[in-house]
């Protein structure tokens, strides 16, 4: 069985490096360097005996590494290509914004959920991420912006990348637990979102975790005969079923929920769509996040025009709903919002 540290909290970590016979203080500075994205090659505090030690006994210490990033000329994000400790490959974004920077990270290689307008579940469905190999991502950016575990620069966290969080739910719940810690990165739960098609007793148990994120919710459906036609998830959980699940986030968290809906030309964009999701959020404390539809090879929907979504946008704050057109970062580089997806090494070599 592989073991990577960075799946274990300091706790769990002290009770490994006391197998190999080490103090516990060695414990501490271990999860400190590999927090500080510290690897074999790398100069550590802690005795070459004990770090060939696990290295003979092929203990990974950073388990998502970058292989390759991609600036976008339109703006300052940063689209990067992870290799996992196993070959496989997801991918992350990094986004610059005034008030600091977002990573955008992948919770599995690939994802069940198929939903027709999004590039993650393209390659079919692989595996889901352990813990390390989330917090593994973060790290490694982190790093690369010159960042370290104390004084780090990345501001915000979403769990918006390839996969579907909540089917990965258990690792992705000691993730939040290690990533707020003050022995890690002490990210403020403010500041991490986790989007989800819409598993209802998911988000319920999310609700109750003691972990009150940033809730997104990928609607982009007012009804539940469009979101049957773009959603396979659509046919085991109602809108109705979501929306109580998303109720009871708000009571429980006292956070608004955030709705994600992806506009699609002549799919859910027309003035009849705005007054029904309108109608269907009435009087719930939630925002809605529009997105112009950013087009992926291998998916026959088009995005609507700018103009369009602007209408839709406009129909929506009359209608007393909080609403916003999400700006459109990384979408040159393929990685704005449905473009990542898990990768094949051969292909990735060959951009």
């Amino acid at each position: 069985m592989i073991t990577k540290l960075l799946d274990y909290n300091k706790t769990e970590l002290i009770e490994i490096v006391a197998a190999y016979k080490q103090e516990k203080f060695r414990a501490e500075q271990l999860f400190t360097a590999l927090h500080n994205g510290k690897d074999y090659d790398d100069k550590m505090n802690l005795p070459k005996s004990f770090l060939n030690t696990l290295k003979e006994n092929e203990i990974i210490l950073q388990p998502a590494k970058i292989i390759k990033e991609k600036k976008s000329k339109s703006d300052k994000s940063t689209k990067f290509l992870f290799e996992l400790f196993d070959g496989n490959l997801v991918e992350g974004m990094l986004m610059q914004y005034k008030f600091g920077s977002t990573i955008c990270i992948s919770t599995q290689v690939g994802c069940k959920m198929n939903c027709l307008f999004c590039a993650s579940g393209l390659n079919g469905f692989v595996r889901s991420l352990s813990v390390g190999e989330m917090l593994g991502q973060v790290i490694a950016v982190n790093k690369s912006l010159g960042g370290t575990v104390k004084k780090r620069e990345i501001t915000n966290v979403v769990l918006m990348g390839g996969g579907e969080p909540l089917d990965n739910y258990a690792n992705v719940l000691k993730f939040l637990q290690i990533i707020t810690s003050d022995d890690s990165f002490n990210f403020s739960v403010r500041n991490i979102s986790v989007s989800t098609c819409g598993i209802p007793h998911k988000i319920e148990t999310l609700a109750d975790s003691g972990f009150p994120v940033t809730l997104s919710v990928s609607l982009h459906a007012p009804t539940d005969a469009i979101r049957k036609k773009i959603m396979p998830i659509a046919k085991s959980y109602p809108i109705n079923a979501i929306l109580e699940s998303a109720k009871y986030y708000n009571l429980v968290t006292n956070r608004r929920v955030v709705f994600e809906y992806t506009l699609i030309e002549g799919v859910n964009n027309r003035p009849a769509d705005a007054k029904a999701l309108a109608e269907l959020l009435k009087d719930f404390p939630c925002h809605v996040n529009l997105i112009r539809l950013n087009e992926v090879t291998g998916r026959d929907f088009k995005a609507p025009t700018v103009d369009s979504c602007k209408k839709f946008l406009e129909a929506l704050q009359r209608m007393q709903i909080s609403a916003t057109l999400r700006r459109t970062l990384g979408d040159d580089v393929e990685g704005a919002c449905g473009q990542l997806k898990n990768r094949v090494k051969e292909s990735a070599k060959k951009e």
